[in-house]
């Protein structure tokens, strides 16, 4: 059955991208079969896989207004790696949109069609709390939620929680929190550490035991057209997100 987790926190910067691009890599490795959807416009995701999105004519824009019915999944460098890239054209989504009653639904409609291609599917969500990251949230089984070690950590969250518990409510019932990833740690600091003990009382069992540490390594690697897995496989940054992986993969066998 496959499971479609959606990546959302509508503060920027907070490692959303990285992660889904990391994840999604290390579960590949892992002889999963992995769909990444870029909902953002900045098309990011695309970039970090070496993708010129800028040039891109099969986007998520084309298929979810229906322009195309083609699927528009391209493969990547990676083994079991499939990417559903996006570019500026998405910007425009809400416009199209705006008349239709079943908007909420069109990306979940357009997944029924996948259904029996993937076990995994990560949606690479924008900063925003919009019409874009409700249909992630209404199309996913799961929202997992990238949270920053700094001062402005739980600042907004109360925001993206009403909108996970409205979304659960009205247009997806069985929508879960996957879990809550601790990202850019900097052990240097004072701040981390109490930042990381406020959200682990707050949040409890749901925050992952991996912390995604602030890493070069995890910085450079986009610019390289690469996941973290490939770029440098023995960093910091590389051990914890292979960590994540297969924890998110047990789970889901607790789970079953």
């Amino acid at each position: 059955m496959m499971k479609v987790v959606a990546l959302a926190n509508q503060k920027g910067g907070v490692g959303k991208t990285t992660t889904t691009i990391n994840l999604g890599a290390y579960l590949a490795n892992e002889g999963q079969r992995v769909l990444i959807i870029d909902i953002d416009p900045q098309g990011n995701a695309g970039s970090g896989l070496g993708l010129n999105i800028a040039e891109a004519k099969n986007t998520i824009y084309h298929w979810l207004i229906g322009t195309d019915d083609t699927s528009p999944a391209q493969p990547t460098n990676q083994p079991n790696l499939k990417i559903i890239p996006a570019n500026i054209d998405l910007s425009g989504f809400e416009i199209d949109v705006r008349d239709n009653a079943n908007r909420d639904f069109v990306l979940k409609d357009r997944l029924k069609t996948l259904a029996n291609d993937f076990d995994f599917v990560l949606i690479d969500c924008p900063p925003s709390l919009g019409i874009l990251t409700i249909n992630a949230l209404t199309a996913a089984n799961s929202v997992l939620i990238p949270l920053q070690c700094e001062y402005f950590a739980l600042e907004g969250l109360t925001q993206l929680l009403r909108i996970i518990n409205l979304v659960r409510t009205k247009l997806n019932t069985a929508l879960e929190i996957e879990g809550v990833l601790l990202t850019m740690f900097d052990a240097r600091t004072r701040l981390a550490s109490q930042v990381v003990q406020d959200v682990r009382e707050h949040f409890k069992k749901q925050v992952y035991d991996v912390i995604i540490p602030r890493n070069v390594k995890l910085s450079e690697a986009p610019s390289f057209g690469q996941p973290i897995s490939v770029y440098d496989p023995q960093s910091t940054g590389a051990i914890a997100y292979k960590t994540l992986a297969k924890d998110l993969l047990s789970r889901q066998k607790v789970a079953v």
